[in-house]
């Protein structure tokens, strides 16, 4: 029996045919598509139908790979990115291009739900989370108030993984996962939060679809794309989620004590709770998961953003900046890269901008500031994690996935500023594992925990614990980077 699992990111969809009985990865595929260019600073689109034709082809290979096996195709699930938001018209035709998670040009309506609802402790009280630039929410309020045309002509609002299973099953959808994201849920009760609906227009009710639990089947695959792809006509889909939602299941972060770190474009922190863990201070999104319990996560915007650029300032292929990282000691003799490139969402610096400090005589290398850079992007996790044990989240261990994972200097790093062991996952692609694995349990094959036992395997020989002397090395400099952005952020600098 197989279930295929697709993960729509942001650069690309990747798609995997997981084998039930096995536990093996029988097929994959994936194809890149662009940002939509020439946008304005902040401004961050792509167009839908880029997604539909990746998902289309992506599939279509999985199945050519499995060749008379794809009889054995029970279902589909899929993980989309997060926050996005795709508005349809009453013909369900897509209004304009989605803007995306990363799209920071909502800062203005952001403040608008602040100062209207109590700042952000207001926004906490009335539905558990502050409301970011990255969120749906305000970026329906920019849409109203700056094309008031293309506002009056919206039907339907869909999140980037909903608009995929709409255009699987014909049916719109969302789950208490992906929902969570949007900024409209009251996280305690899994309902729409009215007044902050209303605060947008009244008729946002008429537009959000069906809500419900996230272990439902979203419905039966279209008979047209069962026909296309040569699939049997009971292939059902799964509720699917986000992208962070379909990682914590793919990672087996479906219990107390893992935590999953991912070490990506962006960069995530996210663990399991039964109940709302709600961070007063705003810090903590305080998520839904995609099981029906809840997933308090911390987002920074700038992970492998700031090690790539490093590489590019200085030429480097993947292996060099490796050993030029590797040739200079924990702490980079005092060098430190706030890695703010693309603005930040933890701290929240929606125009924020990178800055290199304690450069000297001896501490000035291009390896220094590699390290650095390294260094900072796993320490704005790092501060994170520090929040979740404030706030009674306490891991044993830590469960890396994305690019920088496959860094064994890294993944020291990474053990040493956590303090506390780490382990890479023997598939990469922990969205689309878990978005199989949702519809596996989806289709009665098992409980989550039994499902993730046997089919989310640990890298061993990626392992890594931490260094003591190390681990206060980055406690002290953690301090200094948070000491840094806030003289910074103050002084208008940042």
């Amino acid at each position: 029996m197989f279930y295929i699992g697709i993960d729509s990111g942001t650069q690309s969809t990747k798609s995997v045919v997981l084998d039930f009985e096995s536990g093996d990865i029988v097929a994959e595929a994936s194809q890149p598509y662009q940002l939509i260019s020439g946008l304005p600073a902040g401004h961050l689109e792509q167009n839908p139908s880029d997604w539909i034709a990746a998902v289309k082809a992506t599939v279509a290979s999985c199945l050519e790979q499995l060749g008379n096996g794809k009889e054995r195709v029970r279902g589909i699930g899929v993980s989309g990115q997060q926050h996005g938001l795709v508005v349809l018209d009453s013909s369900n035709e897509v209004v304009r291009p989605a803007k995306l998670w990363c799209d920071t040009s909502t800062v203005d309506q952001c403040e608008q739900f602040a100062s209207e609802f109590g700042g952000m402790n207001g926004l906490i009280a009335k539905a558990g989370n502050t409301i970011l630039p990255g969120y749906t929410i305000p970026k329906l309020l920019w849409l109203k108030q700056n094309e008031p045309e293309n506002f009056s002509r919206v039907a339907a609002i869909l999140l980037p993984h909903d608009y995929i299973n709409f255009s699987l099953t014909g049916a719109k959808r969302m789950e208490y996962g992906d929902a969570s994201g949007t900024g409209f849920l009251n996280i305690r009760t899994k309902e729409w939060e009215q007044d902050l609906i209303n605060f947008v227009d009244s008729r946002v009710n008429e537009m959000l679809p069906e809500l419900g639990s996230s272990n439902a089947m979203h419905g039966a695959l279209l008979p047209e794309l069962a026909s296309e792809w040569g699939l049997s006509s009971d292939v059902i889909v799964s509720a699917g989620g986000g992208d962070n939602m379909m990682g914590a299941i793919g990672t087996g972060n479906i219990v107390d004590g893992i935590i999953t770190a991912s070490l990506g474009t962006s960069g995530t922190l996210y663990g399991c709770a039964d109940k709302p863990i709600i961070d007063p201070n705003g810090e903590i999104a305080a998520f839904c998961d995609s099981t029906d319990r809840w997933l308090p996560l911390v987002c920074t915007m700038n992970v492998t953003v700031a090690t790539e650029q490093v590489r590019e300032w200085f030429g480097w292929d993947h292996d060099e900046l490796e050993k030029q990282v590797a040739s200079i000691p924990a702490g980079a003799e005092g060098v430190n890269f706030l890695p703010y490139l693309n603005g930040e969402r933890t701290p929240n610096l929606p125009n924020g901008t990178g800055v290199i400090h304690g450069l000297g005589g001896t501490s000035g290398s291009p390896a220094h500031i590699a390290r650095a850079a390294m260094e900072g992007a796993t320490l704005g996790l790092a501060y994170g994690l520090r929040r979740f044990d404030e706030l009674g989240l306490n891991p044993g261990e830590i469960r890396l996935t994305g690019g920088g994972s496959k860094s064994a200097i890294w993944r020291q790093i990474a053990a040493d500023a956590f303090g506390v062991p780490v382990v890479g996952l023997a598939t990469a692609e922990g969205a689309s594992l878990g978005a199989a694995i949702q519809v596996a349990h989806a289709d009665g094959k098992g409980s989550y925990e039994e499902l993730c036992n046997r089919l989310v395997a640990l890298d061993e020989s990626t392992r890594c614990e931490p260094s003591s002397e190390a681990a206060v090395i980055y406690r002290k400099k953690l301090d200094q980077q948070v000491q840094l952005t806030t003289v910074l952020r103050d002084a208008g600098m940042l």
